[in-house]
């Protein structure tokens, strides 16, 4: 598996992809020949996925 984050851009990748489609606003799923599942391409990472991480650090902190 590989994890990436440039420009922010996150980028999961399990192993290499045949086809790329958009989910939604920039969000792309990449698949395999057999339309599995294989990578995830989340752009603007920092609007979508940051705020996200930082509330289960907080609710983390508060359980204890």
């Amino acid at each position: 598996m590989k994890v990436r984050y440039d420009a922010d851009i996150l980028y999961i990748s399990i192993e290499e992809v045949e086809d790329m489609d958009e989910l939604g606003e920039d969000i792309f799923v990449e698949y395999n020949k057999e339309r599995k599942i294989m990578g995830i391409e989340i752009w603007q990472a920092r609007k979508y996925v940051i705020p996200e991480i930082l509330k289960f650090i907080k609710v983390a902190k508060m359980m204890g």
